[in-house]
């Protein structure tokens, strides 16, 4: 087993140096006085990957430090380019953040200021053993100070290194890395872009079906900030996603509410949606420059680049139009409406479903669609026109949304064992779909009017009609692998595992 070489830990407050206590055994115990006070900010993307594996960013003095419960920590230079993980320059703080999505830009959740001093484990000759660096971290404005502890590893000297540990761990009340900054910044709200709503088997299918939506649109408006702000795409992302899921629910808990009020909810989900979605097509494009660039030869790439020169300047005047609509009072009204309306559930007008127990609805619901996804997929073959394809798609959507918005209901294992094959699915799926969105979209791009007057016109037709035939192609590849997920989707052990969660007992919806 290969020996740690450091560690890392919280402790509660602040840590003097007569807490301390005495020297361990034969060693002397050395606190030296505490360094000069420096501003820090604590890092993580919006959805806090970082903190939920467990680990710390912090910056200060001019470097990176990546602090982790098991490991030593990692520094690296503060200086970059932007704040994604690409963006840093190449070095051990970049190689251990390679986890984090390259979609997502590092934020500061919060500022303060940080004092530290470094502890030591020295033996009669002042020969150093085991050492640690206690840094006090003290949050702008004030709240509770915190004590990270770095500690480290001299190779020889495990004694001494478990004697220390032992003698910081008991200083003072430990917390769990990942809860650093609650701790520190308990005013800033956690994200998570799919929200668990518990519900009680017997709760009205109307009262759930409003938890939900609200739920959803609480995460929707978590992310008009980072919209506005450009900070990164997955805002604008997550925020579509949000609205969809919430006209996912009027869309397939059919009977919960009046069927007038149905209609008129999802029409003005879809007012909110409706002017994000040119933007939202321009970040995929963007997002997929690299590839199409490694699609083509050389040769073709001024004509991709003229292309992409007119999506960026289109994307900017996007940007700032999404932007102002989102910081306006009439959209600050239409939003708060519905958040208001989904509040007061008793308020909406109910339908025939209204008061059916969850439980037994949603076991109803979600198998009359898996069967659907089920018979959609059995009639795939080589020659199912591309539309049978998208429609298995959106139905497996569907079907998972349901699995995610009922999970709560259902043991998490048996859940998760039946929405990972589903998710292998939907990427084939997905991918093909995509190729073929990507293909016409382009299409749409060479025939716009106009188009044939833009600059380097020729080059861009060239260069497009080159990679609609690399997509075409790759879209037929993809074609041909897509009963492998069939394959494993309907699979004797997984039509056994959906008879048992939601047929057996379950009521049709």
């Amino acid at each position: 087993m290969m020996r740690k070489i450091g560690e890392s830990f919280l402790l509660s407050g602040r840590l003097r140096a007569k807490a301390l206590g005495k020297d361990i055994g034969t060693l002397r115990l050395l606190a030296e006085p505490e360094g000069p006070t420096i501003d820090f900010a604590l890092l993580d993307c919006f959805d806090r990957p970082l903190g939920k594996s467990g680990r710390a960013l912090i910056e200060a003095d001019g470097k990176l430090v990546l602090l982790s419960s098991d490991e030593a920590g990692c520094h690296q230079p503060a200086a970059r380019g932007g704040n994604f993980v690409t963006d840093l320059p190449a070095g051990p703080l970049r190689e251990a953040l390679a986890d984090l999505s390259p979609l997502r830009s590092l934020l500061a959740l919060g500022r303060g200021r940080m004092v530290a001093r470094r502890v030591s484990l020295v033996d009669e000759e002042e020969k150093t053993q085991a050492r640690a660096w206690l840094r006090r971290l003290e949050p702008e404005g004030g709240g509770d100070v915190v004590t990270l502890v770095e500690l480290q590893y001299l190779r020889g000297y495990d004694s001494a290194f478990d004697q220390l540990r032992r003698r910081l761990r008991g200083a003072a009340p430990h917390i769990p890395l990942a809860d650093l900054a609650s701790q520190l910044f308990p005013q800033v709200p956690i994200y998570d872009p799919k929200p668990q709503v518990p519900f009680a088997p017997d709760e009205p299918a109307a009262r759930a079906a409003a938890a939900l939506i609200g739920a959803h649109i609480a995460v929707a408006r978590q992310n008009e900030g980072g919209v506005i702000a450009d900070i990164d795409t997955e805002f604008l992302h997550d925020y579509r996603v949000s609205l969809r899921k919430v006209r996912s629910v009027l869309s397939l808990f059919k009977g919960v509410y009046d069927l007038a009020l149905n209609d008129e909810l999802k029409r003005a989900f879809s007012d909110l949606m409706a002017p994000t979605g040119r933007l939202r097509d321009l970040d995929v494009y963007l997002l997929e420059r690299e590839l199409y660039f490694d699609l083509l030869p050389p040769a073709l790439h001024p004509g991709l680049a003229a292309m992409f020169a007119l999506f960026t300047d289109e994307r900017q005047g996007e940007q700032a139009k999404l932007a102002g609509r989102f910081r306006t009072q009439a959209y600050a009204d239409q939003i708060i409406r519905l958040q208001r309306v989904f509040a007061d559930p008793e308020t909406l007008a109910p339908g025939p479903m209204a008061d059916r127990p969850v439980l037994g609805y949603a076991k109803g619901l979600i198998w009359k669609r898996y069967r659907k996804v089920c018979k959609l997929a059995g009639a795939i073959t080589e020659t199912t026109p591309d539309h049978q394809v998208h429609e298995l798609r959106i139905t497996c959507k569907k079907l998972r949304y349901l699995m995610e918005f009922f999970a709560p209901l259902f043991p998490g294992k048996e859940m998760a064992a039946l929405i990972k094959p589903l998710k292998r699915m939907q990427d084939a799926l997905g991918l093909f779909n995509d190729y073929g969105v990507q293909q016409q979209s382009l299409r749409s791009f060479l025939e716009a009017p106009g188009a044939a007057k833009r600059d380097h016109a020729l080059e861009m037709a060239q260069s497009v009609g080159a990679l609609i035939a690399v997509l075409h192609r790759r879209q037929l590849e993809q074609r041909a692998r897509l009963t492998e997920g069939f394959a494993s989707f309907d699979s004797d052990q997984v039509r056994a595992r959906f008879a048992k969660l939601f047929h057996d007992g379950g009521e049709t919806a």
